[in-house]
C-alpha cells in the first residue's frame, strides 16, 4: 500500500497486490485516495488541473502510475525504477477532488533531448482532445525551459498519429500568421520554427514533408500552402477547443545535472 501524502487526492489508480497463487493483481475498482497532495500544482483553469510528481520522492504513486499505463501499452516496460523520470498528471476536478485523466513522464536527464518518454489517456477520456492537451503541455514546458524537445522513440502507430496531428496544426498555425512586409512573401526559416514552437527540427522537417509543403522554386526551397490545407487546418482548429494558455502555467525548470542523483 502506498503511504499517506504519496497519492493525489481522487485520482484514481489501481492497487497492486498479491493473490493466492503469489501474482501480482491490478483491481481497477478499487480506489487510492488521501487528502494530501504531494505533487506541485503547475496549471490550473477551470476543471483542469496539472501535477508534476517526482519519481522519486513519490515512488509509490509513481509505480502504481506505471502499472496503471501497462493495463493498456503493450510496450510498456518501466514500472519501479521512477527514481529519473518526472510524472506530470492531467486531472479533472469536480465535488469529489482530483480525477486523474492521463499523464506523461520524462527524463530528468536527457541527453537526447527527449520531453516526452510516456503518455497515455486513460479510455474513458480518450476523442476528448485530451491526448493533445497532453502534448501542448509537454512542449510549453521545453518553452520554459528554452529547448526544443521530442517524444521517445519509436512512437506507436497511435502515438504517431497523434503528435503528427499536433505537429501539423502549430506548424500551420505559425505559417498562417505570417504576415508579409513590403508586399513581399512572408519569410520564416526551419530553424525559427523550431525555436518558436520549441519542436525539434527533424520532426518540423519531416511534418513539413508529411504535409507535402516543402517545393523547389527558381533555385530555392519554399513553402506553399494550397486552399484544401488552409481549409483543413481551420475546421480542425474550430473542433480543438482545449489549449494550454501559457499565463496560466506556474513552472520553474530545475537543473538536475547539478543535484546528484536527483
Amino acid at each position: 500500500m502506498a503511504e499517506v501524502g504519496e497519492i493525489i487526492e481522487g485520482c484514481r489508480l489501481p492497487v497492486l497486490r498479491r493473490n493466492q497463487d503469489n501474482e501480482d493483481e491490478w483491481p481497477l475498482a478499487e480506489i487510492l485516495s488521501v487528502k494530501d497532495i504531494s505533487g506541485r500544482k503547475l496549471f490550473y483553469v477551470h476543471y483542469i488541473s496539472f501535477f508534476e510528481i517526482d519519481g522519486r520522492k513519490n515512488k509509490s504513486y509513481s509505480q502504481n502510475l506505471c502499472l496503471l499505463a501497462k493495463c493498456f501499452l503493450d510496450h510498456k516496460t518501466l514500472y519501479y525504477d521512477t527514481d529519473p523520470f518526472l510524472f506530470y498528471v492531467m486531472t479533472e476536478y469536480d465535488c469529489k477532488g482530483f480525477h486523474i485523466v492521463g499523464y506523461f513522464s520524462k527524463e530528468k536527464e536527457s541527453t537526447e533531448d527527449y520531453n516526452v518518454a510516456c503518455i497515455l489517456t486513460l479510455p474513458p477520456y480518450q476523442r476528448r482532445g485530451y491526448g493533445k492537451l497532453l502534448i501542448e503541455f509537454s512542449y510549453e514546458l521545453s518553452k520554459v525551459e528554452g529547448k526544443t524537445g521530442t517524444p521517445e522513440k519509436p512512437l506507436s502507430d497511435l502515438g504517431l498519429l497523434s503528435y503528427r496531428s499536433y505537429w501539423s496544426q502549430t506548424i500551420l498555425e505559425i505559417l498562417m500568421g505570417l504576415k508579409s512586409e513590403s508586399g513581399e512573401r512572408p519569410q520564416i526559416t526551419i530553424n525559427e520554427i523550431s525555436e518558436i514552437t520549441s519542436i525539434k527540427k527533424e520532426d518540423v522537417i519531416s511534418t513539413l514533408q508529411y504535409l507535402n509543403l516543402i517545393n523547389y522554386y527558381k533555385g530555392q526551397y519554399i513553402l506553399t500552402l494550397s486552399e484544401d490545407i488552409v481549409d483543413g487546418h481551420e475546421r480542425a482548429m474550430l473542433k480543438r477547443l482545449l489549449r494550454i494558455d501559457s499565463k496560466c502555467l506556474h513552472f520553474t525548470p530545475k537543473d538536475w545535472s547539478k543535484r546528484g542523483k536527483w
